[in-house]
């Protein structure tokens, strides 16, 4: 009776759906469909559709406008892909993620009285991985040459007229640019002035970015020049970023600024082709990367909420939102301690984390009318055949595993140290920074084209304020905070060098029938997989537009493990109960969530901007999605 109650907590807008209007329109297209992060870095898309060039030129033409752009990102970050191949009807992984450098160990940051490693700069560094990811992507499936899917970064690095959210965010991480040469040399274009950064609508110019860019096509010529093939060409310019003089230079300035990545560390830097993590959602099958990514979690929720009548419940009443949280929070948890870099040992437990019998024990754990406070990492291992290796270290963590039941064991709590560093309003008066870390950005590129390609990146790193390496032009990445120091909190991503950390980037495709359903991404740090599962929940249970569904209202958790942020585990403790939702959020659902235990806050926005594409196989058609929050933007034909 309980649950029909809360499922009755529902609005009018809820019962018509279908009918709801979008403040931007759907796109449309039957060629092509180029969304991303930036008008400019959409009509790059558009303009290498154009030149003849398939999705995968498009999406390359689009990262690096982005990265130019500093989209939340710059061209010394990360990429992180999932490629729809229609020749081979497979989907393919790329991970071109950084790896820790020399000297990158748990112990060098302890030493620092650092719990993870910092959030800023030249210690923050990963190697980059976007070049080579960029390069590998158009090598292998594009048809263009990196001269022409350049050709409108270049452009842009020349000059272009800057958008308000990127030149405010410069001035308002002024004090930290400063502390770098080389970044103050490029982003404050007025200094001494009262407004030190750039205005908006003002040329932009990037003089160090550009030649760099012109190194990199100056390599792909000669090499064609030389008789290469067109990959080997595009592979000579990868080289001379990773190898040559662009290496150098960037060591260099890294170095002198106090950073630990060396020319060994770029010159035996590998990006990986892997086969994506998948299941099956009511016949659509849901593709991930692997437990480098935050994206297995996404599938774990899928699992979990598999054994619950969703749609019965209602879009956003009490109930959904209740069953939606608690999925969310036990995958999780499971992220938080057992995800890490597969190329390096321990295994994960990533068999029994996605096998639908685990799911089910999990779904058993779920309360209906109650916030589980104390949602730990379930036991995947027995769904593997084997036994739990770290049954002490969840033991100090303050979590037990209770094996009493064996059809439904679960982790009790020991003593109170998961609280202990708890979620208390108003605690260290930093609510709104702790807001602003789960919701870190940055953007997201889905490309598609009438031959069958698709492609969907969440690129990041090297974000504003950037420590820029020399004279490079290039801002090194920042993903170094996303590992642990502390094997208590997860032993499979204690930084070391050469290892990846666990990054919250998490591009998605989804098939059915055996043919491209859906491409989407978003971004937002740890609100990424909470807002794309909501995004696909939107679309399958309760048919709603691809852009009604990037547009809808979302929750957020905040019981978990910030994976950026702050240095400390208080900063980056959960904070259970906690809660965002929207503003609008009827009250008799408010109240039904305040009596099972929540903490409950608002905002206008609850989801960073989906981008999205859907295939209309009846029409031959495809539809583009793209949030109203931000400035992404989309173009089709």
């Amino acid at each position: 009776m309980k649950r029909l109650l809360l499922a009755g907590c529902l609005t009018a807008a809820t019962l018509t759906i279908a009918a709801q209007q979008t403040q931007k329109p759907p796109l449309h297209g039957k060629h092509w469909m180029a969304i991303t992060g930036k008008p400019l870095a959409a009509t790059a898309g558009s303009i290498t559709f154009q030149k003849g060039g398939n999705a995968v030129d498009a999406a390359c033409a689009m990262l690096a406008a982005t990265c130019t752009m500093w989209d939340v990102l710059s061209w010394g970050g990360e990429t992180q892909a999932l490629i729809y191949n229609p020749q081979t009807k497979k989907v393919i992984g790329i991970n071109a993620l950084g790896v820790a450098p020399t000297g990158a160990t748990a112990a060098h940051f302890k030493g620092q009285g650092l719990d993870f490693p910092p959030e800023f700069g030249p210690q923050a560094a990963v190697t980059p991985g976007t070049p080579a990811g960029l390069c590998h992507m158009l090598a292998e499936y594009g048809t263009l040459s990196l001269k022409e899917v350049l050709a409108p970064a270049m452009q842009l690095a020349a000059g272009y007229p800057i958008e308000a959210q990127t030149a405010n965010s410069i001035e308002r991480g002024k004090a930290r640019i400063k502390e770098w040469p080389y970044s103050k040399a490029v982003f404050l274009t007025h200094p001494g002035e009262k407004r030190e950064a750039p205005e908006a609508g003002e040329i932009f110019v990037q003089k160090d970015l550009l030649a760099t860019l012109e190194k990199m096509v100056e390599a792909e010529q000669q090499a064609l020049k030389q008789k290469k093939s067109r990959k080997e060409a595009i592979y000579a310019a990868a080289d001379r970023f990773y190898k040559g003089d662009i290496a150098k230079e960037f060591v260099r300035g890294c170095q002198e600024q106090g950073g630990l990545i060396t020319l060994q560390d770029l010159s035996t830097y590998k990006i990986h082709v892997e086969e994506p993590m998948h299941t099956n959602y009511k016949g659509i099958e849901v593709y991930k990367l692997s437990q480098w990514t935050q994206g297995p979690m996404m599938l774990q929720s899928l699992n979990i909420l598999e054994n619950f009548n969703l749609k019965a419940m209602g879009y956003n009443s009490a109930a959904y939102i209740h069953t939606v949280y608690q999925a969310m929070n036990l995958a999780f948890a499971d992220r938080d301690f057992y995800y890490g870099d597969p190329y390096f040992p321990p295994a994960e437990p990533m068999q029994g984390l996605l096998s639908k019998a685990y799911a089910q024990q999990r779904a058993k754990l779920i309360s209906a009318d109650k916030n589980d406070a104390m949602a730990g990492p379930g036991d995947p291992y027995p769904f593997e055949g084997k036994s739990n290796p770290y049954l002490e270290l969840l033991k100090k963590r303050g979590l037990l595993i209770d094996t009493s039941s064996r059809s439904n064991p679960q982790f009790v709590p020991s003593h109170d140290v998961r609280n202990s560093n708890a979620y208390i309003p108003g605690r260290y008066n930093q609510d709104s920074i702790y807001q602003d870390r789960l919701w870190r950005g940055t953007t997201s590129v889905e490309a598609a084209d009438e031959s069958g390609w698709v492609v969907s990146i969440t690129p990041s790193g090297g974000w504003i304020p950037a420590c820029i390496a020399g004279k490079t032009g290039v801002g090194m990445s920042q993903r170094m905070q996303s590992f642990v120091t502390n094997p208590e909190l997860n032993p499979f991503n204690v930084v070391e060098p050469g290892k990846r950390p666990r990054v919250t980037l998490t591009p998605t495709l989804a098939l059915k029938d055996g043919k491209p359903f859906l491409s989407f991404a978003v971004q937002g740090g740890d609100t990424q997989d909470q807002n794309l599962l909501q995004f696909f929940l939107n679309m399958v249970e309760f048919g709603m537009t691809v852009q009604q569904a990037a547009e809808a209202a979302n929750i957020n958790s905040n019981q978990l493990w910030l994976s950026l942020g702050g240095t400390s585990e208080k900063e980056r403790a959960p904070r259970p109960g906690h809660l965002l939702l929207k503003n609008t959020t009827p009250e008799p659902v408010r109240e039904a969530l305040k009596k099972m235990g929540y903490t409950l806050s608002f905002d206008d926005r609850t989801s960073g901007p989906v981008n999205a594409i859907w295939f209309d196989w009846k029409h031959g058609s495809f539809w583009g999605g793209s949030s109203n929050h931000g400035e992404d933007y989309g173009i089709g034909w």
